[in-house]
């Protein structure tokens, strides 16, 4: 593949670049995850709906459906850019990142219609309801039901760590709807309105004091049956589609490139008359972290290339999810020391540094190896899909 973008994809690069510049204030720190602060969120909305208007939000998608008719490559310039310049997350990991491209593939045309230009508009965002309490990492275990009424299905059970689900208009859901079959193949998946009758969520705080996490009730909920994405019973084809696309984020390399940038600035000023950048240990550190993140990025970039070529990237996702997780937490855990007892302080304090992200990072990149999927079953998939081993 060639690493090199088109002049024309440059140009439209910069004119991002420009556009953020001027729509995102100088004294914003956005989040280094996929979440905002809870504070951010008006201006997360804002700011997808200017980007919506000029088709900007979704460039791979269709023209008729809010896109701009570009490819794969166009969509990875923009979550490169929006994540470097710490722009606010919104939902455009769940809507744009991960559910949009399975509907895209999935859905029906007359779906495609009524779901996909609201969320390249900004409109409307969605929430993932794949995990549940029981299920762990074997997701096709899962319990919740949906069963057959009419032009409904009455859907009873609870997901868990359904991240925004508490801003989220709609939410792509996995429910069982064939008991009887092996677990894998009776599993559907359906598009549910988050105001339905009998939904409630419920907010997870966790170590970093936030709260983007949830756990999402369903008793007795109504879900029009032409709701229903990818056929009955075909909802694991629907799931592994999304989280495919979920590994091949450039988001959290780019996120991890930016931080270390941050860094680098931060040790090469002097701090109570110390300056880290001095010392030689602090500077192999952050030029080994330095290679990683490109590294993590090339290979985020051969994934984005095979999907361009209109190819579903597995094992290369996987290879880019693992990569991912363990880079996150690497940084986190060299900026925390770098800057010593600083490094312990949470955003908000008089003498943080950075503005304490690398301590939030820090309690937060533990999840990394665990969310959407854990690093083993990664290797496990990098293993017999990637290297044709046999499954042990």
């Amino acid at each position: 593949m060639d690493f090199r973008l088109p002049p024309e994809t440059i140009a439209w690069r910069d004119e991002l670049r420009a556009f953020l510049k001027q729509n995102i204030p100088p004294e914003f720190e956005g989040s280094d995850d996929f979440f905002d602060d809870e504070e951010q969120v008006p201006f997360a909305k804002e700011l997808m709906r200017k980007l919506g208007a000029r088709r900007w939000l979704t460039p791979a998608w269709s023209e008729c459906y809010g896109g701009m008719g570009k490819t794969a490559i166009e969509q990875m310039v923009l979550n490169e850019e929006l994540s470097y310049h710490r722009a606010p997350a919104g939902g455009r990991l769940f809507t744009i990142g991960i559910v949009g491209p399975a509907i895209n593939v999935h859905a029906s045309e007359e779906q495609k219609a009524r779901w996909l230009p609201k969320m390249a508009s900004g409109e409307t965002w969605f929430c993932q309801g794949f995990s549940e309490p029981e299920s762990g990492s074997d997701l096709a275990s899962m319990q919740t039901q949906a069963v057959r009424d009419g032009d409904d299905f009455i859907v009873n059970g609870t997901k868990i760590w359904t991240s925004n689900a508490q801003h989220a208009d709609l939410m792509l859901l996995l429910a069982r709807t064939d008991p009887d079959s092996p677990k894998h193949k009776g599993i559907s998946a359906f598009v549910v309105d988050m105001k339905s009758p009998g939904i409630s969520v419920s907010g997870i705080d966790n170590m970093a004091y936030r709260r983007d996490f949830n756990q999402t009730f369903f008793d007795d909920v109504r879900v029009p049956a032409a709701n229903l994405v990818g056929g009955l019973n075909q909802g694991w084809y629907v799931a592994t589609t999304t989280l495919d696309f979920e590994r091949s984020n450039i988001a959290a390399m780019t996120g991890a490139h930016r931080t270390l940038d941050d860094l680098i600035a931060w040790a090469k000023e002097c701090h109570y008359g110390v300056r880290p950048w001095d010392k030689p240990h602090v500077r192999q550190k952050l030029a080994d972290l330095y290679v990683e993140a490109q590294t993590g990025k090339l290979i985020a970039y051969r994934t984005v290339w095979l999907q361009a070529q209109g190819k579903v990237p597995n094992y290369e996702a996987s290879i880019g999810k693992v990569w991912m997780a363990y880079l996150g937490i690497k940084v986190a855990n060299a900026g925390v020391n770098l800057m010593g007892m600083f490094g312990q302080l949470a955003p908000g304090s008089k003498w943080e540094q950075l503005y304490g992200r690398l301590m939030t990072s820090y309690l937060l990149a533990v999840a990394g190896p665990i969310g959407g999927g854990t690093g083993e079953v990664q290797r496990g998939i990098i293993a017999t899909r990637g290297l044709g081993l046999p499954r042990g």
